[in-house]
């Protein structure tokens, strides 16, 4: 054998020794790697902790809080368990179940492009309990509701395209039968909100609207530049002013028995 030949295959047998390396040290990497992008990019209100598996089959419980330095926490029961799968297009696939919230589990893709960042949720649904919110700090923790919330869509897509957040597609959110500590009136009601993207790529849509019950709420939104803009308008039915006094004086701005609701 020439040593030519020799030092080509010593080359050849250290290379695929790091791939193999490489690949193994790819194939187990850690469950708990995902809690500092997931806090990064949420700003602290989700947080994953005690993460176990690898990082395309694990676990872990899931916090929702305040954010950085807030003392507001709630755990989601049974945490979620998950499998990624890395690809080209989509750039990663995701199957997410959660045991107190999902059916069957969620369809995220992630896709990348030239100054593209995409997500995407497939036709899919679940049902999160509204306590959970509290976690999240004010106004959610003084409201102190309870209930619970059906969350679906037949597809959407939320990108960040050259610095502009485009959404396409529709969710919808029933808030079924909510209760407030700030009221002595149970239930309030329930109430349904609307997302949905603009014609021809404009401004993400937003409507809420009561279902049924004595607080009746109303109003419409739009996502704009990366801030919510919404209007509306919160009432109590005919006799219950007295038990939603409290209540209205929170939510909004008080003009009469309404209470007008300004955000951005």
């Amino acid at each position: 054998m020439s040593a030519r030949l020799s030092q080509s295959l010593r080359r050849w047998s250290m290379g695929a020794a790091l791939a193999g390396a490489l690949a193994a040290t790819l194939l187990f990497l850690p469950a708990r790697w995902l809690a500092g992008p997931v806090a990064s990019m949420t700003r602290s209100h989700v947080q994953l902790v005690n993460a176990s598996g690898t990082l395309w089959n694990g676990r872990a419980d899931v916090v929702l809080s305040g954010g950085e330095d807030s003392r507001t926490r709630a755990s989601l029961p049974g945490g979620i368990s998950w499998r990624l799968r890395p690809g080209l297009s989509p750039l990663a696939s995701l199957s997410l179940t959660a045991s107190c919230c999902t059916a069957e589990p969620l369809q995220l893709e992630f896709r990348l492009g030239w100054g593209l960042r995409e997500l995407r949720w497939k036709a899919g649904s679940l049902r999160w309990p509204t306590e959970l919110l509290a976690g999240l700090g004010t106004p959610w923790n003084t409201l102190g509701l309870e209930g619970r919330m059906d969350i679906e869509t037949p597809g959407l897509s939320v990108a960040l395209a050259r610095g502009r957040l485009v959404v396409d597609g529709q969710v919808t959110v029933r808030a079924q039968d909510l209760s407030s500590r700030m009221a002595t009136l149970r239930p309030l009601g329930s109430y349904q909100i609307d997302v949905r993207s603009g014609e021809d790529g404009g401004a993400t849509e937003i409507g809420l609207s009561t279902l049924r019950g004595d607080l009746q709420i109303q109003g419409t939104g739009q996502w704009v530049g990366g801030r919510l803009r919404f209007r509306g308008e919160a009432w109590a039915s005919p006799n219950r002013e007295a038990a939603l006094a409290n209540l209205l004086n929170i939510i909004g701005r008080r003009q009469g028995s309404r209470s007008i609701i300004n955000l951005g």
